[in-house]
């Protein structure tokens, strides 16, 4: 799943894909160098982001998928948590639903019912203001598995299939740096009706804190060592910033433990 962040503020690439022209070629770009997905958000969720009305996040995006629909063989993402704005764009060609909110918007789930899109449920504590105001947990794993097994039921009750969902254990959204290793390390724990994990740690804070890397391109080493290590460790889907490197540490990880 590659990144296309059509904002101002997104902490790595912010403003850099905000002209529907740019978002759509930078799409195309990933899309050649082996994304299989293009996930597209209009509104920055890093800590501290404050957060847009739909119409202004409609506004960004909406052009963009019209453009890459017709344009592109990669399953389109929108990235949002409000059903009004996941409607919107799955009528403009988005395919996949990547709710950050993880159903907080009690319409979504029938959105994606309606649409018969898939949805990426992803865990949240807080919001993008306040999730990083120290997070806690008695059992960090227990308690996003259990987030993980009602929203599945809550989704299959609204009329969803199973095939239809994704969860996301959400690796720097109200969580340490200690919390985001667990998760990775016991990701396959994190499972509910044996349905696709997906990581989305490119680029992320953490990996500066573990490794002293401070800068965003130093942090693109430590994100290829996770995709490697989560294909181990069972991880289905990556949200990644960097594809062609990405793709690159993913086939040897696979061709390694393919393997006779």
């Amino acid at each position: 799943m590659g990144v296309v962040n059509v904002t101002l503020d997104s902490f790595s690439d912010g403003g850099k894909f905000l002209q529907p022209r740019d978002a759509v070629a930078h799409a195309l770009l990933l899309q050649s160098q082996g994304a299989d997905i293009i996930d597209i958000g209009g509104e920055s969720t890093r800590p501290g982001a404050d957060p847009l009305s739909a119409e202004q996040e409609m506004a960004r995006v909406l052009p963009v998928l019209r453009e890459l629909a017709p344009r592109t063989t990669c399953a389109l993402s929108i990235d949002t948590y409000k059903a009004q704005v996941a409607a919107a764009a799955i009528d403009a060609g988005a395919h996949i639903i990547n709710d950050i909110g993880g159903l907080r918007d009690p319409a979504m789930a029938a959105v994606a019912a309606q649409s018969r899109a898939g949805l990426i449920i992803m865990h949240m504590r807080g919001t993008p203001i306040t999730m990083q105001e120290a997070p806690a947990y008695d059992d960090v794993i227990h308690e996003i598995r259990e987030f993980f097994r009602q929203s599945f039921h809550h989704a299959i009750s609204c009329g969803m299939e199973p095939e239809q969902i994704v969860f996301d254990p959400g690796i720097g959204f109200g969580k340490t740096v200690a919390h985001n290793l667990t998760l990775i390390k016991r990701i396959a724990d994190l499972r509910i009706a044996d349905r696709p994990l997906l990581l989305g740690a490119s680029r992320k804070t953490f990996l500066s804190k573990v490794t002293g890397a401070t800068a965003i391109p130093d942090r693109l080493t430590p994100t290829l060592a996770l995709t490697a290590l989560g294909a181990a460790l069972g991880v289905n889907i990556f949200r990644v910033h960097d594809v062609l490197e990405n793709v690159r540490a993913l086939t040897i990880a696979q061709a390694v433990l393919t393997a006779s």
